[in-house]
């Protein structure tokens, strides 16, 4: 039981950032205007900043700096809880508000005939875009990266996997293809906030080298 309790902030967190992110999605899926979305969209990652909600996106870029067992456990942990927070809310969502489930199948249905090399692509692109966002947040104390960069990844098009948990749950369209993709979009969303963070600290590196 103690073991199990020293998950319950990725647990609890991951599930609450789930639910963030559903809500964000509903909002862009709700707007007529996509560039007004895209903006609202952020009171999700904004959420999950401020009060301090587990987001596997958010946190994976930063798992290289200390990685040892535990912080693959959480970061498994984190996952599986967005993905009962995102699905969850996805369905509540499709049963509250049915009239955006067209429009989320249409999005989701394009989504798939990229296919999962694609989807693994501009997973990396958005990954980037996450830790971008979550780093200038933590180090900078400034919420200009979120305000930024989750526009930025929705209006270009990238893949955000918690994000699309649960556009798929609201679409109805939790299938064999579903599995394959949203695996491309996560490993793509884990490896571009790995490289942008080994990017970020050669940097460093090589500055305080002289």
């Amino acid at each position: 039981m103690k073991k199990l309790k020293s998950f319950f902030p990725q647990i609890f967190g991951g599930i609450a950032s789930g639910l963030m992110i559903g809500i964000g999605g509903t909002v862009l899926l709700s707007c007529e205007d996509r560039y007004i979305g895209a903006v609202l969209f952020t009171i999700a990652l904004l959420t999950i900043c401020f009060m301090d909600f587990y987001l596997y996106t958010g946190k994976i870029g930063f798992a290289a700096e200390s990685f040892d067992g535990k912080t693959a456990a959480q970061l498994g942990v984190g996952l599986l809880s967005n993905f009962v927070g995102a699905t969850l809310t996805g369905l509540v969502i499709r049963f509250a508000r049915p009239a955006i489930i067209e429009k989320a199948a249409a999005s989701c249905e394009s989504k798939l005939q990229n296919g999962v090399l694609r989807a693994f692509v501009l997973g990396c692109l958005c990954g980037v875009l996450m830790y971008v966002a979550v780093k200038t947040f933590r180090q900078n104390k400034t919420v200009l990266g979120v305000i930024f960069c989750i526009p930025v990844f929705i209006l270009a098009g990238f893949e955000h996997s918690i994000a699309d948990m649960f556009y798929f749950a609201l679409a109805g369209m939790i299938n064999i293809q579903y599995i394959g993709f949203i695996i491309a979009v996560i490993l793509g969303n884990s490896v571009g906030a790995l490289i942008i963070a080994a990017l970020f600290r050669l940097k460093n590196a090589s500055k305080e080298r002289g």
